[in-house]
């Protein structure tokens, strides 16, 4: 069984990581993936006022101060971390090495221990201090994965806008899933 942490930071973007709770939804119809949530402070904020809908239920959500949560081990068994959105305090915490809370301290894990660690950075202008803190993760091992929509899907509607990036992360994930890629004429199929 594959297991996952999703963390979820006060950057504007909510909906990407909603999409991607609801992409993980279908996919644990035909496989077995646990995924687990932790959100920051602020990000529980930006979700209601963005989205305006409850936290989900259906997922484990841990405390953004839960060191005893499994993930904050690296004798635990999860193997990969999504922070979506992460926004770019998150992003020099953990340029820094600072792990001051639970979204950090898994990140830090899984740089540790050499897992698969994606940021979906949602801001926008960069400045040379956001640009070198992406480029410093990246080298210590991070995927940088912007939320950068992409159009040649020609997508219908915001949803299909936003998986245009959702699917890109289950990409590096290992989930493959039939969708708009680039030279092909597959649609995206929305969950």
């Amino acid at each position: 069984m594959k297991q996952i942490v999703v963390g979820v930071t006060g950057a504007s973007g909510s909906i990407y990581a909603a999409r991607l709770l609801d992409w993980f939804r279908s996919i644990q119809k035909q496989q077995e993936v646990e995924v687990s949530l932790v959100f920051s402070e602020n990000a529980i904020k930006v979700w209601q006022w963005e989205l305006q809908v409850p936290l989900p239920e259906d997922f484990p959500v841990y405390g953004y101060k839960d060191y005893f949560a499994p993930f904050a081990s690296g004798s635990s068994l999860y193997e990969a971390m999504v922070i979506i959105p992460c926004s770019m305090g998150t992003v020099g915490r953990l340029a820094a090495g600072l792990s001051d809370d639970l979204i950090c301290r898994a990140a830090d894990v899984m740089l540790k221990e050499r897992r698969k660690l994606i940021l979906v950075p949602r801001e926008t202008p960069l400045h040379a201090g956001h640009l070198e803190n992406l480029l410093k993760l990246a080298r210590w091992g991070a995927i940088v994965l912007p939320a950068m929509p992409s159009f040649y899907g020609h997508p219908r509607n915001l949803e299909e806008l936003v998986d245009t990036i959702v699917l890109r992360v289950l990409d590096l994930l290992g989930f493959t899933l039939s969708y708009s890629r680039w030279g092909s004429e597959t649609p995206i199929t929305s969950v």
